[in-house]
């Protein structure tokens, strides 16, 4: 008798596998296009979105790293609060201004840089006598540059040169300082945060380019022209390598102060030692509180701006900053779409804990090969690979979580409707071992058949709708009774139902359960009978036959479906015995071989009448078999 085991697993788990791939080549697709389009732009400095992330980020690997010592070769004389409160007020007079590079001069200083703008005209003699001072040493006076807001396009026949954003004029120093001393634009480049990222090199108008204050500072400290490059700039022999659009990277050394710091005052007070100056560069600047020429930073939230444009200054003479130009945008670039395709891969490979903590695994190994690069002067992107790879990758995992929900429901309902083909115990055996029954199993088992009587002259009657809740009534009564006593249906045969007590495993008690399961089985049909309207209870009874011995269990089929087959002789003699209680007048026809295993016939003869045993020929059957009848005390209804 058949066993309806399931679906075709194959076809299902190559439908599977082939949604599957295409669903990850897709997403790698997707997220190749979507990390090279973020890295493209990224490459040529398009990516501003980005900017607020990477200082946050740029911030944290700054202060892990920690403060670093300064290289010792500029020094800021500071226009702080004691020079201001001493020698006249803020701006300072152009005269105390001449007397204090007059001192640093003395000292012999390798080039004075002025970074304040000195492009309104002050008391007559107060500008004679900054211009005459300097002439006393090469000096460098700060510019600035106003920039339109509109957005500028770009030229490519300027070459190098394509990238520098054009300002609509500078703010030159006055010709009376400039005919004596070099100039330098102080501007510089911030992040969305305000906080200085970048110093650029050169600046252009319409008809002229000016150098920054830093890059102007360097070369007459070294002596030697800058020369500019496709993606660099040449001080000398020394190159100094800048990020798009020529600019120079900036990484603070530390806090406030990390650049040897001295006052106006105190140098005019002869307080400084002489080796403070000497040889080095000095830069003029004001630290003077509420002068609004400050900065945020990662080590401190108030840096005066003389104090960028020094670090500027110490990254060019001494070689020291970080590096971040085309080669580290490139590799950014590189880095963040094999990273974004890499967590495609183990998202779609490994959708379980061991996936995520693979994923946990090669995102620490990035960030911390990014701050070991940070730490050595590499400035790699950090925002970037997040931007390429969480917004796929979160895409990704949602939607297989919602297909994967979705197929956990569609299996779910699959599992719902084959727990409706199949008993509890077998289908959670099956489960268990998928491999139950491929190979034929000899065992002995009981086997129990129930059929109604009369019922196929009662259909003809009653009309489809009701005699399918007669049968849908029937087939419950049956599936209680059995699943109480431990037995499996193997298969409901219209009107009627095979029962097998030994699967998926034989018991010394499967007859004693059988035999059992007759009388309840007799005794709740009795009973749903009477509960029927009188026109059907009268035409309607059962009958039950049952019997112990040798099976053939096995289970065949193709691809595409399964049953599970009991087969034997035994089988066939519990279906005959039912033909046996029918001409007999019982409900029930036990064989002897049944009671005997069992040992229940005590328990058969206490809930009703038990009769025999007698040698009854089988229909189909050359030699008679030992028979028991049973009838219960409330009436017996058969054929």
């Amino acid at each position: 008798m058949p066993c309806w085991l399931g679906w075709d697993n194959d076809r299902t788990d190559r439908f599977s596998v082939t949604d599957k791939t295409f669903q990850t080549m897709g997403a790698l697709l997707l997220a190749a296009v979507w990390a090279l389009a973020l890295g493209y732009g990224h490459f040529n400095g398009d990516v501003r979105f980005l900017d607020r992330a990477e200082g946050v980020l740029t911030d944290l690997r700054l202060l892990s790293r920690g403060e670093r010592p300064a290289p010792g070769v500029v020094t800021i004389v500071a226009i702080d609060d004691e020079t201001v409160a001493k020698k006249g007020g803020y701006p300072l007079p152009r005269a105390e201004l001449a007397g204090i590079i007059d001192t640093i001069s003395r000292l012999r200083p390798r080039v004075i840089a002025i970074d304040l703008l000195l492009i309104d005209r002050a008391s007559e003699a107060g500008d004679t006598a900054l211009a005459e001072a300097l002439k006393k040493h090469p000096s460098v006076i700060a510019a600035a540059a106003v920039f339109p807001d509109a957005v500028q396009s770009l030229d490519a026949s300027e070459g190098a040169l394509a990238r520098l954003p054009r300002a609509e004029k500078f703010l030159l120093p006055l010709k009376t300082f400039s005919d004596h001393a070099a100039t330098g634009v102080v501007n510089l480049t911030t992040d969305s945060s305000g906080t200085p990222r970048g110093f650029p090199m050169l600046f252009r108008t319409s008809d002229k380019i000016e150098l920054s204050l830093p890059l102007r500072v360097a070369a007459l400290a070294s002596g030697e022209n800058p020369v500019i490059e496709a993606e660099r700039l040449m001080l000398g022999k020394q190159p100094v390598a800048t990020d798009v659009d020529l600019v120079l990277p900036v990484a603070f050394y530390g806090r406030h102060g990390a650049i040897q710091t001295v006052s106006a005052a105190a140098l005019l007070n002869d307080e400084v030692p002489s080796a403070v100056i000497a040889d080095k560069i000095v830069v003029i600047g004001t630290t003077v509180t509420g002068g609004g020429d400050t900065f945020s930073t990662a080590f401190d939230p108030v840096t005066p701006g003389v104090e960028v444009a020094a670090t500027a200054i110490s990254h060019l003479m001494a070689a020291d900053g970080i590096l971040r130009d085309r080669f580290t945008r490139g590799v950014d670039a590189v880095m963040a779409v094999a990273l974004t395709l890499l967590l495609i891969i183990l998202l779609a490979w490994q959708r379980s804990a061991i996936g995520l903590f693979m994923i946990a695994a090669v995102l620490i190994m990035a960030m911390i090969a990014n701050f070991a690069a940070f730490s050595r002067g590499y400035w790699f992107s950090a925002s970037l690979p997040l931007a390429t790879a969480a917004p796929p990758a979160i895409l990704f995992g949602a939607v297989q979580l919602w297909l994967n929900r979705r197929q956990a429901q569609y299996f779910a309902m699959k599992s719902d409707l084959l727990q409706q083909f199949q008993a509890p115990a077998l289908r959670q055996w099956l489960t268990k071992n998928p491999n139950f029954l491929l190979t034929p199993v000899h065992q002995d088992a009981a086997i129990v058949f129930i059929d109604l009587s009369g019922f196929t002259a009662l259909s003809e009657t009653l009309g489809g709708d009701a005699t399918l809740r007669l049968l849908e009534d029937f087939h419950g009564l049956v599936d209680r009774e059995v699943e109480a006593r431990g037995g499996v249906i193997t298969s409901f045969l219209g009107d009627g139902a095979m029962i097998l007590f030994g699967l998926p495993e034989s018991t010394a008690d499967d007859a004693k359960n059988a035999a059992l399961c007759c009388v309840d089985l007799c005794n709740r049909a009795e009973q749903w009978i009477a509960s029927l309207p009188p026109s059907t209870a009268a035409r309607t009874g059962f009958k039950v036959g049952a019997h112990f011995g040798p099976i053939v269990a096995s289970r065949l089929g193709g691809g595409s479906h399964q049953h599970i087959t009991a087969t034997g002789d035994t089988v066939n003699v519990a279906s005959r015995l039912m033909e046996v209680a029918a001409r007999q007048g019982a409900v029930l026809a036990v064989s002897d071989d049944l009671l005997q295993q069992a040992g229940a016939g005590s328990a058969l003869r206490e809930s009703g009448i038990l009769t025999g045993p007698k040698e009854t020929r089988i229909r189909g059957r050359t030699r008679a078999l030992s028979v028991w009848l049973w009838r219960n005390d409330a009436g017996d209804r058969y054929e």
